[in-house]
């Protein structure tokens, strides 16, 4: 009698050994929602490597808590519709415990709804203010905001001796909030803006808008778009024989950027996380490391191509959940709070600090000037 019960005893207990292994085991599902098609695409689809390569990493080492991750992808085709569609796709039909990306703005600001009503824990991979600002409970972003690199544009320009300074935006989104946000903080930097033109980003061609600015007495351009307008406008600079320097905004730090403007290129400055140019900081910087490490399996180990300003968002974003599952484990609210407490994260955008009153957590410190200098990015400040 007995051995019959040591043997139902033993039987159990390899049951429920086998079932609690299969339950460490099960895989923690993140969704990423991702440009990896239309205009965006460029963008999107690094973002997707960068996961990717990230999530490889973190399941060699074992995972999270002892379970691995497994990505679930959303493709939202650089259209904000088709970015809600996928965003409730992973919230409810893939049952999602966190959302990475999009990677446009507008795409983000198309799910903030669905983001809160579901309780999702949501960062973005978007350059834009608007999805943090005002605070909702469930959202936050791992790239710097855009009032962000105004403000350390207008800090350069300050210790320049700039007063006077010309601004041209795309009439998009992304455009319109640098426009707004350089006019807002204008004052506060004692900066006059004494033209301002607009272009829309199908343009191939900004001379009009260009001459009209010529004929000021501005001592700076800015120009606030992303993508290859930001190539044309560098062009169009070139083409009227411009004095005055060049300052484009924080999306433009790509090296397609230079591949599109060419010589046009030479010159223009622009802020910038410091992965741009991690070889160049010297080494007591705590991101250098990391930075020089991720270029590395980027470039080199997995020749994805050259990095650029955005390829850190999706591997910020990703870890910065990672972090919260590792804290609170895998209950949606608890991740969200555990987010929002995150201090002195150091990531490949920068080092970060979030709030209640911030869910970016980046300041000017995150960022550096880097210029263009003989086909290269350089460091400036």
């Amino acid at each position: 009698m007995k051995t019959i019960v040591g043997m139902f005893s033993a039987v159990a207990f390899l049951m429920l050994s086998t079932a609690c292994l299969c339950a460490a085991q099960e895989p923690i599902k993140i969704g990423c929602l991702f440009d990896l098609s239309g205009p965006a695409g460029h963008i999107g689809t690094p973002s997707k490597y960068v996961a990717e390569m990230l999530a490889e990493r973190l399941n060699k080492a074992g995972g999270v808590n002892g379970r691995p991750i497994k990505l679930v992808f959303g493709d939202a085709e650089s259209n904000p519709g088709k970015a809600a569609i996928e965003a409730r796709r992973l919230i409810e039909n893939e049952q999602v415990i966190a959302l990475i990306g999009p990677t446009r703005t507008d795409s983000a600001m198309a799910i903030i709804n669905l983001i809160e009503t579901s309780g999702t824990p949501n960062v973005g991979c978007v350059g834009g203010t608007p999805p943090v600002n005002p605070v909702r409970r469930y959202v936050f972003k791992s790239p710097q905001k855009t009032v962000t690199a105004v403000q350390k544009v207008y800090q350069y320009l300050q210790k320049q001796g700039i007063q006077k300074i010309a601004i041209i935006t795309a009439t998009d989104g992304f455009g319109k909030e640098g426009e707004q946000s350089l006019k807002e903080l204008a004052g506060e930097y004692g900066i006059k803006i004494v033209a301002d033109e607009k272009f829309d980003v199908t343009d191939v061609d900004m001379t009009v808008q260009l001459t009209k600015i010529k004929a000021t007495d501005a001592q700076a351009l800015i120009c606030w778009t992303i993508g290859p307008p930001g190539s044309i406008v560098a062009k169009n600079v070139r083409q009227l024989s411009y004095t005055i320097p060049l300052i484009q905004c924080h999306g433009l730090p790509d090296p397609k950027y230079i591949e599109l403007a060419g010589d046009a290129a030479e010159g223009t400055i622009m802020p910038s996380t410091k992965l741009m140019v991690a070889a160049q900081l010297p080494d007591s910087d705590p991101q250098k490391k990391l930075l020089l490490d991720f270029i590395n399996e980027y470039e080199n180990v997995r020749k994805y191509g050259k990095v650029n300003t955005h390829s850190g968002y999706a591997w910020d974003a990703l870890m910065l959940v990672v972090n919260a599952i590792k804290t609170a484990g895998t209950d949606k609210a608890k991740i969200r709070d555990a987010i929002e407490n995150t201090k002195g994260y150091v990531g490949i955008s920068g080092i970060y600090n979030m709030t209640a009153e911030d869910h970016c957590g980046l300041s000017t410190d995150s960022m550096v000037m880097i210029k263009v200098a003989g086909g290269k990015f350089t460091l400036l400040e």
